[in-house]
């Protein structure tokens, strides 16, 4: 039986309950894909699986999707990038060779060396081949944060000349919502702590406000769409006036305003945007594979920039700038 590393959650608590392991291989079937996986994130989804330290509404819901006492699938882990080690008889999409990147859904398993997943979209994951201009590790937080940025800011049908607002635009999904607003022409504000100012402005912002300051409220217009990228479980008082802060046909958005889609479509969108240099994805921080723990405490602090990848196997990838 051939085995493989994999980080493996056994029980619901705190980020000593992750466990490196060997554990099965997984075998493809006809209609299957073989994904060697070269780096893995961590997320706030990630942080929810392990802990379930959810509200208690949510809780049971969570937990007959996940498990009732721990996770239904231990391996856990939702973004991947790797490449594909081999194709089934009755797959069409992928080659061996190709680098690819995508969401698990709710069958999991990025947390390892090996993933099986079918080409088709289904809540079971989706993936697509990657930028050839970025690393695994930053496809990683593209493959994330962009569909979390796309999804939502089409809800927003942004125009050139709107105004938009990001709430918490330095998170994985907010720095990618920031560059892909502008690309759509909008006038963006940021919204981010003190901190990450410069680092936001940086990202093509036109402007910055500093949620840790009431008098922030002073500087709010009216926007065509004002999109909360870190939930609706973090509160300021900037941001509950951002509710307000709306034109007469204006939309707010929240990452929480239903379940993530798991579209291969926009991720070839996202792939196409990286290639040609419109929209750069932010790595925090990048840990090895056995600081799984470190990089759990890390997140949960809150005070990330962009993602924070896992680098799950090493390899030198040659990229490609077209």
């Amino acid at each position: 039986m051939e085995t493989m590393k994999a980080i493996i959650c056994t029980k619901y608590g705190p980020p000593e309950v992750l466990k490196i392991k060997q554990c099965k291989k997984p075998i493809p079937r006809r209609d299957e894909v073989l994904i060697k996986i070269y780096a893995t994130s961590v997320t706030n989804s990630d942080i929810f699986i392990r802990s379930s330290n959810i509200p208690l509404l949510f809780m049971i819901p969570m937990r007959l999707m996940i498990g009732i006492n721990r996770p239904r699938n231990p391996i856990i882990g939702e973004i991947f990038s790797g490449e594909i080690e081999f194709t089934g008889s009755e797959t069409e999409r992928f080659k061996v060779g190709d680098r690819v990147y995508g969401l698990t859904g709710f069958s999991l398993g990025a947390y390892a060396d090996y993933k099986c997943m079918k080409e088709i979209d289904s809540k079971q994951g989706c993936l697509a081949i990657m930028p050839r201009n970025i690393s695994f590790e930053e496809a990683t937080s593209a493959a994330y944060g962009g569909l979390l940025a796309f999804q939502y800011l089409e809800r927003g049908d942004i125009s050139p000349g709107h105004k938009v607002l990001i709430y918490g635009a330095s998170g994985t999904s907010g720095t990618i919502a920031v560059q892909y607003a502008k690309h759509l022409g909008a006038t963006v504000t940021a919204v981010c702590g003190s901190s990450n100012i410069e680092f936001i402005k940086s990202l093509g912002a036109d402007k910055v406000l500093d949620y840790t300051i009431n008098e922030s409220i002073t500087y709010l217009e009216k926007y065509d769409l004002v999109m909360d990228t870190v939930g609706k479980r973090k509160t300021s008082e900037l941001k509950k006036a951002c509710v307000d802060a709306l034109t007469i046909n204006g939309k707010y958005v929240s990452i929480d305003d239903g379940a993530l889609l798991l579209q291969s479509d926009r991720l070839n969108k996202i792939t196409e945007l990286i290639e040609s240099g419109i929209i750069k994805p932010v790595n925090d921080r990048i840990y090895h594979f056995d600081q799984i723990i470190e990089a759990h405490k890390y997140v949960e602090m809150g005070h990330k920039k962009g993602n924070v990848a896992i680098t799950v196997n090493k390899k030198n990838p040659t990229t490609v700038t077209a």
